[in-house]
């Protein structure tokens, strides 16, 4: 059974929520150009994807391929480059670095600390990031209050040490998102079919089981105040929500 059938759900108040993500998108398009999307491939960020391409907001889109994502996650790049004739930015791991993180620790490294678990991160995704965003005075991202208690304050706008981190989905319900992938016929990664919610990569992702979190299949063996790889750790960012006008985007 698909993931849309299984999960499309909109909330009563989604039109509303949708309008709001489109004035966001829009604003931020006049005031923090140049813009680029965070995608982790993930179906919050395939809407986001979509979204960009529906209201004609100009930014980017690039995607971290650490060298350890699942081939239905890389699979995706281009999926998205044909259907909506855009480029889709990759950026990589310095090799020299992941080789001789392997090569000292091995390929199990993440399983065996916390410490090593961050370290592989800071290699495979934190590094690539800031190539990803150097110039750009704003990045979008997929995150959402409802994922995790972590990022339950989540707000629209989020200052951060060199630009400002965007979040128009931050108050849609995973069925909010399931719902609008399938109104659109959004692509999408088909590991989602099997349970996988929450997508990272291939040695630190499982499928979740009924009643467990959505973010419950990511690091699965840390405690769960420690599940972020640092792209999103909390108390980086300040919210902007009370010094920037936001009238038509406000929650």
């Amino acid at each position: 059974m698909s993931a849309v059938t299984l999960y499309a759900k909109a909330s009563p108040d989604f039109a509303d929520k949708l309008a709001q993500s489109e004035a966001l998108l829009r604003r931020v398009e006049q005031d923090y150009t140049p813009l680029t999307q965070a995608s982790s491939l993930g179906a919050e960020d395939m809407v986001i994807t979509h979204l960009l391409h529906s209201t004609g907001v100009r930014a980017s889109v690039f995607v971290l391929d650490t060298g350890k994502l699942h081939a239905q996650t890389v699979a995706l790049i281009d999926r998205i480059q044909a259907h909506y004739q855009r480029q889709v930015e990759v950026y990589r791991p310095q090799a020299e670095a992941a080789d001789a993180f392997v090569q000292h620790f091995g390929e199990q490294a993440m399983y065996e600390s916390l410490a090593l678990r961050k370290q592989c991160c800071g290699i495979r995704k934190m590094e690539p990031l800031a190539r990803a965003l150097a110039g750009h005075r704003g990045w979008l991202t997929g995150l959402r209050r409802e994922q995790s208690n972590a990022r339950a304050e989540v707000d629209f706008i989020e200052q951060e040490a060199e630009r400002v981190k965007i979040n128009p989905l931050a108050r849609w319900t995973a069925g909010d998102v399931w719902n609008f992938i399938g109104l659109h016929g959004i692509p999408y990664n088909p590991l989602h079919d099997a349970f996988f919610p929450s997508i990272g990569c291939a040695p630190c992702t499982r499928a979740v089981t009924l009643g467990e979190d959505i973010r419950s299949g990511r690091w699965w063996w840390e405690q769960e105040s420690a599940k972020e790889c640092g792209l999103h750790a909390p108390g980086e960012s300040v919210s902007l929500s009370s010094t920037i006008p936001l009238k038509e985007v406000a929650a």
